[in-house]
């Protein structure tokens, strides 16, 4: 009985290389986006100026 549960367990237990392939590729996706989204003009000003905002902030 035991044997028989080990080997279900065994066959699905990770990910196969082609799904690794697809995660990485959605991973990278979604990196180029939200690099686009950050260095464009409007959200590098606004990080800009929260940053300018907090340092020049009094304690």
């Amino acid at each position: 009985m035991y044997g028989k549960v080990r080997k279900a367990l065994r066959r699905d237990a990770g990910m196969v290389t082609s799904e690794y392939a697809m995660g990485i590729i959605a991973a990278v996706a979604f990196a180029a986006v939200l690099y686009a989204v950050v260095t464009s003009g409007e959200v590098s000003a606004e990080l800009q100026d929260i940053v300018k905002r907090a340092l020049g902030a009094r304690m």
